[in-house]
């Protein structure tokens, strides 16, 4: 670190940031890698499933799942104002630059959700983008509110759908599941042909889940594009105080609510109460993402610099950290490669998840010291800059967002 506190970084890019997102690359990892490998993995495993993987499961969904592409969406919003003051000092205009960005993550979307997960939000992301890009003139205090209503609304609309499932529904069992998955099953462990038919039947309801889940992400979008008007974290991002006030009163809910949300989608509750659960993730996932990343930079100066730098060189190639996972995870659980599609169960699946992280902790380290940018990150800023970027065109604050699962 510097003698001022800050972190070292290339030309104009907060380095605080650039933590935050090497950190949340961990929880999407977790998240995705259980979507993955098979439709009972994410739930705790399919019948007969071990208590260790039903506790694993468990955990994910209480402290994990949507906690974190949160974060990331929350960063996306606070570099989208970076990316705009960044176009003011070249002189250059930013509504082309934005334009041409969207453009080049719609396209790497749709490549990635066709070619390797379905769940890919890439794409939804770049459509929002253009909807942030409307709403970029709010005032800060304004954008909080819309943020706050579209929650509020979003839980409502869950809750509601929640009550009405538990009310009329019927509870099935992991057995009673398995006949409906056979095909997909049987189809994602098949060739590399048959593997992309799946993805290209799972895509439809992949995409209807994101713009369900839209005036979540929009909401988190605002709140960094609010934030980053007020310079939060160039302001608080070092302020021992501010960040322990968030993490003292905000983690007690967010935990309340990762549990009653485990409790809902995963034990002791059936299958009726998901959406129910979903509704108090809405509401509450917002402040154990406010806890982590305050409880993370109140860490930076208590851990050695070269974790610190670990964690900001993965979060400056996130974008290619990100497709790597999914390419790991496709040759692994898919016919691309292993064919492990639902015969792995979820302690085991997070184990792994652990050694491809550490990976590319130390493939990031590796590379940040030989080269500006990641090369997913290269191509979206060649296509944002409509030309291949140099040192004398000035650096982009934010290439290599994530984008979540």
């Amino acid at each position: 670190m510097k003698p001022d506190g800050t972190l070292p970084v290339p030309d104009e890019r907060l380095g605080e940031l650039d933590v935050l997102r090497g950190f949340a690359l961990f929880g999407i990892l977790l998240v995705n890698a259980l979507m993955m490998a098979g439709p009972h993995a994410v739930f705790g495993g399919g019948p007969g499933a071990s208590t260790l993987d039903r506790a694993a499961a468990w955990a994910v969904t209480a402290l994990v799942s949507t906690k974190f592409y949160l974060l990331f969406s929350f960063l996306f919003g606070y570099s989208f104002v970076l990316q705009e003051r960044s176009a003011r000092r070249a002189g250059a205009a930013f509504a082309p630059r934005h334009l041409r960005r969207a453009a080049g993550l719609f396209a790497l979307g749709v490549a990635h959700a066709v070619l390797l997960y379905p769940g890919d939000i890439l794409m939804i992301y770049a459509v929002l983008s253009l909807v942030l890009y409307g709403l970029r003139g709010l005032a800060p205090r304004t954008a909080v509110r819309l943020a706050a209503a579209l929650v509020v609304g979003l839980a409502v609309v869950l809750f509601g759908y929640g009550l009405l499932t538990v009310a009329l529904a019927e509870p099935f069992t992991p057995g009673q599941y398995v006949p409906q998955v056979a095909d997909s099953v049987a189809a994602h462990r098949g060739d590399a042909l048959s593997v992309l038919g799946a993805h290209l039947r799972d895509l439809p309801s992949a995409i209807g889940v994101d713009l369900l889940y839209a005036p979540d992400l929009l909401a988190a979008f605002l709140a960094g594009l609010a934030a980053a008007g007020t310079r939060l974290v160039e302001r608080r991002g070092r302020d021992r105080a501010w960040l322990r006030g968030i993490v003292v009163r905000w983690l007690p809910i967010g935990l309340a609510g990762g549990v009653a949300t485990a409790c809902c989608a995963n034990w002791p509750m059936d299958n009726r109460w998901f959406y129910v659960g979903q509704a108090v993730a809405v509401l509450t996932a917002p402040a154990l993402t406010a806890s982590y990343a305050c409880g993370l930079l109140l860490l930076l100066d208590a851990v050695r610099p070269a974790a610190v730098g670990l964690l900001a060189a993965a979060g400056r190639m996130a974008l290619t950290h990100y497709l790597t996972q999914s390419l790991v995870l496709a040759c692994v659980f898919t016919g691309y490669g292993l064919g492990l599609y639902d015969r792995v169960g979820p302690a085991a699946v997070l184990a792994g998840c652990v050694l491809l992280y550490g990976a590319q902790l130390a493939a990031s380290a590796h590379l940040m010291r030989r080269m500006r940018y990641g090369p997913a990150e290269l191509l979206l800023r060649t296509v944002t800059l409509a030309g291949r970027p140099t040192a004398s065109r000035g650096s982009h604050p934010a290439d290599g967002l994530r984008p979540a699962g």
